[in-house]
């Protein structure tokens, strides 16, 4: 087989293009591994600082923190689990209301009324030196309220 000047310059740039593609590609596979690993830790403040059974909007964050009296944390989402809007907190019931499809959870989250058929997803809770932690990239989705689902200081 014989190779003239143009056949070797065209293998040359299939195989560096081949090189440049399996590392593209390599490169993409484990950015993506590593970002589903990371945690997202967003700061809320002093554990001490929030009153009892009041939500707190964390806008950036995308969820509410709410106080219970029993002194236990919960950080639900702010996304209303029909199709995602932003529900608005309810300060006659404690809950929360979803001004698009008009769905209302209770103050755990719960659904009270439809067409969301599940509650409001939460986020793990860490608590260190007496500052709330939660982190932003694992939404949790529930079937109902568990106590296990709160963090204590």
């Amino acid at each position: 087989m014989k190779f003239n000047r143009r056949t070797f310059i065209k293998r040359l740039f299939i195989a560096a293009a081949s090189i440049e593609t399996f590392f593209l590609i390599k490169g993409s596979i484990s950015k993506t591994h590593l970002e589903k690993d990371k945690k997202e830790l967003f700061n809320a403040g002093k554990a001490d600082s929030f009153e009892k059974n009041k939500p707190y909007p964390f806008l950036t964050g995308q969820f509410f923190l709410r106080r219970f009296d029993d002194g236990g944390f919960i950080a639900m989402s702010i996304k209303c689990t029909h199709l995602g809007c932003i529900v608005q907190s309810n300060i006659k019931t404690g809950g929360f209301n979803c001004p698009c499809h008009a769905s209302q959870f209770n103050r755990f989250g719960e659904v009270l009324s439809s067409p969301a058929t599940r509650p409001l997803d939460y986020f793990p809770i860490t608590i260190k030196n007496g500052d709330i932690l939660v982190d932003t990239s694992k939404p949790t989705k529930r079937k109902s309220f568990s106590k296990s689902q709160l963090t204590y200081v």
